[in-house]
């Protein structure tokens, strides 16, 4: 979906299919004809964005197969689809059924994540519609913290530079600019906006920033305003933005409020839990630990890593970061210039959620999509920008 910002930058609104995760091409393309096209129609698009995920093989494919590549872009023109923006954080597995800590390999300091990123920026030039120039992919933020070191910082870092390089490279190749954006979460090297700023203006590139994704915002107590501003003053750009909201107790010292939560513990992602304190932040790595370890404090709301669809808060006792999502997105690109023209819905967690919340069937699935994608478009013109065709 794109929209017309009252700049005239146009700003380009996807869903992340992640939600439907596939390893191979063969898998992507069968995305498109069963997930991504039927929510096309249900909002009534002749146009629809999506933020691919290619895992490791399939982007193999497409990187060293311009057969394939112009199988896949065929696809996407036939079904009514564009890619502006790839999310590059899972490598591999992302459909598996325990992902977890798994989804933080390779990091930064291995020289496969460099490869694999640059592999997909090259596969995003071929895929961007005829009318764009410019692209974005999401990747993690340098790695998992209790991994890290010295010496993976200094390789990360230098990573990153040679990551800014290839990109100035393909840009003079192909007249097309593809930026890559650290994603900070909860639990990583880069948890918050903050942590960012040192990495990023340590590799100082125009091409290398940060996806700010709203769920992850949220979850860290960041305040929308003061997080952005912070990057702009530091001249780090907001490569993309990932619009998703989290899981909130006001409570949680409440047995009826816990027994809600818990029913979010599940085995597949993890859930990193926080809570703000007066000496800082808290956490946990995953909600079951939260629950079961009795290490948060409870006098204060804790809001757990898990993107709950936009249009549909959890019952209560529970809430959703709901309005961090709309601040955010005011100052992202409600203000006299958008600081990134790339949005993307990415809510993953749909087939994870507690039982009786689950989607039963692709088209249930597919209503929730476009559902939440209707929400995210009322957003947008509440702000002033313009639905285009």
């Amino acid at each position: 979906m794109r929209f017309g910002h009252p700049d005239g930058t146009t700003v380009h609104l996807a869903y992340c299919t992640n939600v439907h995760p596939a390893e191979t091409l063969d898998g992507v393309l069968a995305q498109l004809r069963d997930h991504c096209e039927p929510v096309r129609r249900r909002l009534g698009r002749d146009r629809l964005g999506i933020g691919l995920w290619l895992a490791r093989d399939a982007a193999r494919t497409l990187d060293r197969d311009p057969a394939a590549l112009r199988a896949l872009r065929a696809g996407l023109d036939r079904r009514g689809l564009e890619v502006v923006t790839l999310n590059g954080f899972p490598y591999e597995g992302f459909g598996a059924a325990e992902v977890k800590y798994r989804v933080y390999r390779p990091d930064w300091a291995d020289p496969e994540r460099l490869e694999h990123t640059t592999a997909l920026a090259r596969v995003l030039t071929a895929l961007l519609p005829d009318d764009v120039t410019e692209g974005s992919v999401s990747t993690l933020p340098l790695g998992w913290r209790t991994t890290w070191s010295d010496g993976r910082a200094r390789a990360g870092h230098e990573a990153l530079r040679t990551l800014g390089a290839r990109l100035d490279a393909l840009a003079d190749l192909t007249g097309r600019s593809i930026r890559v954006g650290l994603e900070p979460e909860p639990g990583c090297v880069v948890e918050t906006t903050g942590d960012a700023l040192a990495p990023l203006t340590a590799v100082d590139h125009p091409r290398v920033g940060v996806c700010v994704d709203t769920c992850h915002l949220a979850t860290s107590f960041e305040d929308p305003a003061t997080a952005l501003d912070a990057l702009g003053a530091a001249g780090v750009p907001v490569v993309k933005a990932q619009l998703s909201a989290a899981l909130q107790a006001e409570d949680p010292g409440r047995p009826g409020v816990r027994a809600a939560l818990g029913a979010f513990a599940e085995p597949r992602f993890l859930h990193q839990t926080r809570t703000l304190t007066p000496a800082g932040l808290r956490g946990t790595d995953d909600l079951d630990a939260a629950l079961s370890e009795d290490t948060l404090p409870t006098a204060a709301p804790w809001r757990s890593h898990f993107h709950v669809p936009l249009h549909a808060a959890p019952a209560a006792p529970l809430t959703a970061t709901l309005p961090v999502l709309r601040a955010a997105l005011a100052r992202l690109a409600g203000g006299p210039h958008p600081l990134t023209a790339h949005l993307e819905v990415e809510t993953y967690t749909w087939q994870a959620l507690p039982p009786a919340q689950r989607p039963r069937g692709r088209d249930r699935l597919a209503d929730g999509i476009a559902a939440e994608l209707s929400l995210a478009r009322d957003l947008l013109t509440d702000l002033g920008l313009k639905e285009l065709p």
